[in-house]
């Protein structure tokens, strides 16, 4: 393990169209920091030419390393392998779509070795993104940093430099939902920024439509706060002092002015509105439920079909 300084992991969904261009930036900012590097690629069950793509490339430079999943598992799982699979004393995740650049790698190591365990790319802007998307991720994070006591850094993904003894934390947590911000954020460290502006994506369309986004911000949530089922229990008090009240207003009507006949639009919004608290509260239960149900599985995180070179060693 102590051979390898630098391992840049990149997992890879139908990312054909951005290889060329990834490969000539990565492999000539690596030239420039260490003779000693690897780029292990996680192909996570493409449909289109990328693992042939890749298996061509690493057949030319066996510092290439080609990771293929037996399917499709999810950016988070594919970055977990890549993370399982990399030997170097710094390990360095980078997105395949070349919206951060390479060229950030040169000051992630001069920080590296100056003493800094974790430097993170923190955004200054974000071109090629709509207003809608970028006004969700600023409300996420606001959001999720003021439900837990763990800081993540606004606008930061998971491109960053990693210490060996970071990784090897990382690889000891074996919680199925993998929320890879937050996991870099909970393991502490000393983490330093370096900004810079994030470019519009090469080629291709993004693979995180507002569904998936969706569904990684509850990921998110639920991985790192229990306030959300908490929320339930102050909701269900005052709901409850409310009707307390509300009751005490019709007693005393009724003694002062008599009998009065209910109205029936006031029961209808009064049981509609309870039952969508009660329904909504179940859905959060139910959404801790299946992260738990999850665990317990005890399932592999991944499923590696073939490694390439296949008499790599060192790996886990």
């Amino acid at each position: 393990m102590q051979d390898i300084e630098i391992s840049v992991v990149v997992p890879m969904y139908n990312e054909e169209s951005n290889l060329a261009s990834l490969f000539s930036r990565l492999q000539a900012v690596l030239h420039g920091v260490t003779d000693s590097y690897e780029i292990v690629c996680v192909n996570d069950g493409s449909s289109d030419g990328t693992l042939e793509r890749l298996l061509e490339i690493s057949q030319r430079d066996p510092r290439v390393i080609v990771v293929d999943l037996a399917r499709n598992f999810g950016k988070e799982i594919a970055l977990t392998a890549g993370l399982d699979h990399a030997r170097g004393r710094a390990v360095i995740p980078i997105d395949a779509d070349l919206q951060d650049p390479p060229e950030l790698i040169a000051d992630f190591v001069q920080k590296w070795r100056e003493g800094y365990e974790v430097v993170y790319a923190q955004r200054r802007t974000r071109k090629g993104e709509t207003l809608v998307k970028l006004a969700s991720a600023n409300l996420f994070y606001r959001t999720i940093n003021k439900m837990t006591e763990i800081r993540i850094p606004h606008n930061t993904g998971d491109y960053r430099l990693l210490d060996r003894r970071v990784v090897e934390v990382l690889r000891q947590m074996p919680e199925r939902t993998r929320f890879m911000k937050g996991l870099f954020a909970w393991v502490g460290f000393r983490q330093l920024a370096v900004e810079f502006d994030r470019d519009p994506r090469l080629s291709g369309q993004t693979k995180w439509n507002y569904i998936k986004l969706w569904r990684l911000a509850l990921d998110g949530i639920t991985s790192f706060t229990s306030v959300p089922l908490k929320i339930w229990s102050y909701l269900g008090g005052v709901i409850a002092l409310i009707a307390f009240v509300y009751m005490l207003f019709l007693v005393l009507r009724t003694t002062i002015f008599g009998v009065d006949v209910p109205g029936y639009a006031s029961i209808m919004v009064i049981v509609l509105f309870l039952g969508g608290i009660q329904l909504l509260g179940i859905g959060i239960l139910g959404e801790y439920i299946g992260r738990i149900f999850d665990e317990v599985k005890r399932r592999p995180m991944y499923v590696v079909k073939a490694l390439y070179p296949p008499d790599r060693d060192g790996t886990s």
